[in-house]
């Protein structure tokens, strides 16, 4: 895919970016596929991912309660526990507004680790990485934001979420569905958004603007971006998923180079 090469233009010190389709297939890929990048927010779908593991496994309930008073695993996944950003600190009652919420994170992989009597990374590591064969991806630390990757290891997740074989369809389906429709509250680093609509685990698309995907992204694209200069998206409407990992910090850079980029993927995948 000769859009993936737009990567070299970004001011960045190393970029790595991979397209696969559905079917699991390969459609392109560019750069240092194997390079291990801090990849921030975007280890919290791996967290989430091993979450819904938990939960198929009976580990745990969704509406179980896990956190604040009133809140639920459920809450913690769609950031409507009313946990602060960093701090284990609430903020507001739970499922009335999205706050977006390493904390809660935080609180979700202590309960899992309590509930399953393992620790969460090593949960992660059994549930999630081992069974895909994502051998070069490790977390050491909190789930909100301490993975570590590699492109071709992000492309066995991002063909799993969109053929899910470690966890049944329809409970994919439900963590790409909008939990507590309508509230709205900060997108990082986009600001206020309304609604600000997330699944469990994943941030849903729909119609907000400004975004980090393309003005030709369908609403239902669901994915995640990090601090460290990251993304994965799901496009169910192209059929096809993108990640794109740098080694460079999220700031203006990366709000005028990845919605072009895309936009041209989408286009080049017809």
């Amino acid at each position: 895919m000769q859009s993936l090469a737009m990567i070299e233009n970004w001011p960045v010190p190393t970029a790595a970016a991979a397209v696969v389709r559905a079917d699991g297939t390969v459609a392109g890929s560019h750069g240092p596929l194997a390079h291990r990048f801090p990849l921030a927010s975007v280890t919290k779908p791996l967290a989430a991912y091993a979450a819904l593991v938990a939960y198929e496994e009976g580990a745990v309930e969704l509406d179980e309660p896990a956190g604040p008073e009133g809140s639920t695993v459920r809450h913690l996944l769609a950031h409507t526990s009313g946990l602060a950003f960093d701090e284990h600190r609430v903020t507001a009652p739970p499922g009335t507004r999205r706050l977006y919420s390493n904390a809660g994170f935080e609180v979700l992989g202590d309960h899992i680790a309590k509930a399953t009597d393992i620790p969460f990374a090593e949960y992660l590591r059994q549930a999630v990485l081992e069974p895909l064969g994502m051998t070069a991806t490790t977390l050491d630390g909190s789930p909100a934001k301490d993975g570590v990757s590699t492109v071709g290891d992000l492309v066995r997740f991002a063909a799993e979420v969109q053929s899910p074989r470690l966890l049944d369809a329809r409970t994919v389906l439900e963590a790409m569905t909008v939990v507590h429709p309508g509230l709205s509250g900060i997108l990082p680093g986009y600001g206020h958004q309304k609604p600000n609509d997330w699944g469990l685990g994943f941030e849903i698309r729909d119609s907000k603007s400004p975004h980090w995907t393309g003005s030709s992204s369908s609403p239902r694209t669901f994915g995640h971006f990090g601090q460290s200069g990251t993304f994965l998206w799901i496009d169910p409407a192209a059929g096809a998923a993108c990640v794109a990992l740098t080694d460079r910090a999220f700031g203006q850079w990366a709000i005028d180079a990845w919605p072009p980029f895309t936009d041209a993927v989408l286009a080049e995948l017809g």
